[in-house]
């Protein structure tokens, strides 16, 4: 029959078959659907006292990855990553949820934030981003 497919051509490419394209009428590139979004993580590390907050018993570590989109930084993923955990995110942020508080430190890569990074430094992945509780006393 006229404009119908060949059996072999059905076989050798489904999508052809699909579209009710001809062979030829379609480049490969055209029927790719758009690659998927970019999807990076960073490795977030919680230790000291601040592991009861996240199922530990106040010591040692424990590790997490958190996926993020291009673009996100230190501050997105953290606020995403704590607002799941509403202790954590408490303990973590001041009161308007704007800063840092005061007993958590950050650091990024083993630096302190300040150095390397800040909160609004964009991420490019791979990056591990340590909650250390600050101890106080005498």
């Amino acid at each position: 029959m006229k404009g119908e497919l060949k059996p072999e051509a059905r076989r050798a490419d489904p999508e052809m078959r699909l579209s009710g394209a001809k062979p030829g009428e379609l480049k490969p590139e055209a029927r790719r659907a758009d690659p998927e979004p970019q999807t990076l993580a960073a490795t977030i590390e919680i230790t000291t006292w601040v592991t009861k907050y996240v199922g530990g018993d106040g010591s040692g570590t424990r590790i997490f990855e958190e996926p993020f989109a291009p673009g996100e930084t230190v501050r997105d993923v953290l606020r995403r990553y704590t607002r799941r955990i509403p202790d954590l995110d408490a303990a973590l942020w001041s009161p308007d949820g704007t800063d840092l508080g005061a007993h958590i430190e950050v650091l990024v890569n083993d630096a302190v934030l300040g150095v390397a990074h800040d909160l609004d430094t964009e991420l490019q992945g791979g990056e591990r981003i340590t909650l250390l509780g600050q101890f106080m006393g005498g």
